[in-house]
């Protein structure tokens, strides 16, 4: 065994998790290697050039929950992160019109105003009581979930610490947070707004990666989970990375090396070598074996316990435990290089919505349909779409008069009926531009390339179990001291020196990063370490 064969810790998965994990444990001091299987770094946050000159952010493809401590801690702007703002959200909708949300307070309050003078006059006071909420909410994702069944004595300074925190919320807003937890989406809206189209489109944040219907119980919260978000200290702020999101993972993979960071490409890891209930390290594909007294997984908790480990490693309730975990695959991805500029027919020409986001969410009972399709086994013939044109925002994207358009599809299960092949994608593929194709005329007749990821592709290709883009769902029973299981969301397991550092971890999805520096403090905790 060589002298390079023996490390610190080991990190398996190069997702933006894995490497923020690894960046802050090089941080202080420790000889770190992250092991990612595919041949770039990044997990579903990856930008590539599918076809020459269009660059695709192939899976994940906006910023928002980064943490802004992860920024400035691995002072991510140094090593090339640059965040463009998303100037709007537009619906297009079936007469022709459209609602729009912009940049601009007073332009919002005018075009809602325009469908319902009822909306104008309350979505001030629903983003108000939306920032509450998420100010209420920042604290938890920054916090290791005690254990509250066997509590140690930490447990209970931190459970002692959310209650008193609990009680310094106003009465209103303890309300508001106790029912998003259990209502859907749809009927914590009802409660404020009476546009369908307005409706529509905000509870379409209450489904992103979940198996749900916009009216199912629980939606609420996964709705409040994205208005956590914040870019430069301002909540439900979205943007875009110059290069795709591919450039995120990437300055966090700069920041890793320029810390000592090793990261190694084209390393499959087989299992996690384990000795007298303790990690000893890891086999790659092919037979080698890496040592660490410190083994972090940043993959997918069924990946992770039921795939790297052996069954009698675990306890079996644990086992079960995992198994239980929901992880259903709900979304798929549809890339677009285009001849020319899309031409929306709700607001025709070049215009700083071309800078934003669309939304193809007309009714809350056209998601409800899309919901069915996959429900029953299938996928939506009318699919909920979530749109950028990242060309329009960085024009290296994509050749000069070029465009790449970028299309989040919701829904499409995992357990197709009859599975999936090529025909079936393409068969979604042709959904997508299909439904598009009524908003934007001149689509059709100027794809040049298409890229359709299902949610097996993205099982098989980025390693996300049934394409479920949070690692589990978020839902009430898999949140916080539940993620991914009571007893060991701690990002500790049942096996000494090995933590889960992914994002079926507390917080949860999205590009956060949370999971990754949390279970970094946590490692360097027992470890006796501090940051330098």
């Amino acid at each position: 065994m060589t002298a390079t064969s023996t490390y610190d810790a080991i990190v398996v998965g190069g997702g933006h998790n894995g490497l923020i994990n690894a960046a802050y444990l090089a941080r202080a001091g420790l000889r770190v290697v992250v092991l990612e299987r595919r041949h770039l770094v990044g997990g579903a946050a990856v930008t590539e050039e599918v076809y020459p000159g269009f660059k695709y952010s192939v899976a994940s493809y906006v910023v928002s929950l980064l943490r802004p401590e992860i920024i400035r801690d691995l002072q991510l702007a140094r090593h090339g992160l640059e965040i463009l703002p998303l100037e709007s959200t537009i619906t297009p909708l079936p007469n022709g019109d459209y609602l729009g949300r912009w940049a601009d307070h007073d332009q919002t309050r005018r075009d809602l105003y325009r469908h319902s003078p009822h909306d104008a006059e309350a979505y001030d006071d629903f983003a108000t009581l939306m920032y509450q909420l998420a100010w209420a909410m920042k604290p938890f994702l920054s916090m290791v979930p005690p254990d509250p069944i066997s509590p140690s004595l930490r447990d209970v300074r931190t459970l002692l610490h959310l209650g008193r925190h609990m009680r310094g919320l106003g009465e209103r807003q303890a309300h508001a947070l106790l029912k998003l937890g259990a209502m859907s989406a749809v009927d914590f809206l009802d409660e404020w707004f009476e546009s369908d189209a307005l409706k529509a489109t905000m509870s379409a944040s209450g489904i992103i990666g979940t198996f749900l219907g916009p009216r199912s119980p629980g939606t609420a919260y996964v709705l409040l989970h994205h208005y956590m978000g914040e870019i430069d200290g301002v909540f439900r702020a979205w943007g875009f990375a110059r290069g795709g999101n591919g450039a995120v993972s990437e300055s966090i993979a700069s920041s890793a090396r320029a810390q000592g960071a090793e990261i190694r490409t084209g390393a499959t890891v087989e299992r996690v070598l384990t000795a007298n209930g303790r990690a000893s390290g890891v086999v790659l594909e092919g037979g080698e074996e890496l040592r660490a007294k410190t083994v972090v997984s940043g993959i997918d908790p069924k990946r992770t316990f039921l795939g790297l480990l052996e069954p009698a490693d675990l306890p079996g309730e644990f086992v079960e435990q995992i198994r239980r975990f929901r992880i259903r695959g709900s979304s798929g991805k549809v890339n677009l290089s285009l001849a020319e500029r899309p031409e929306f027919a709700c607001l025709p020409g070049p215009g700083p919505h071309l800078r934003g986001a669309f939304s193809i969410s007309p009714s809350i009972d056209y998601l409800e349909r899309a919901y069915d399709d996959a429900k029953y086994g299938g996928f939506s013939r009318r699919p909920y779409l979530d749109i950028v044109i990242p060309s329009m925002i960085d024009p290296g994207m994509a050749p000069p008069g070029r465009h790449v358009m970028s299309i989040f599809v919701q829904y499409a299960a995992f357990d197709l009926e009859g599975g999936w092949n090529d025909e079936k994608r393409e068969a979604l593929g042709d959904a997508v531009v299909d439904t598009l194709t009524e908003y934007v005329p001149n689509l059709r007749d100027s794809i040049l390339h298409r890229q359709v990821l299902t949610p097996l592709d993205m099982q098989e290709e980025l390693g996300l179990t049934e394409g479920n883009i949070f690692h589990g769902e978020l839902t009430p029973q898999q949140l916080f001291f539940f993620r991914p299981s009571p007893a060991w969301a701690d990002y500790r397991t049942p096996v000494r020196g090995f933590y889960q550092c992914g994002s079926g971890t507390h917080p949860g999805g999205g590009v956060c990063g949370a999971s990754g520096r949390l279970a970094a403090l946590e490692i360097l905790r027992d470890l006796r370490r501090g940051p330098r």
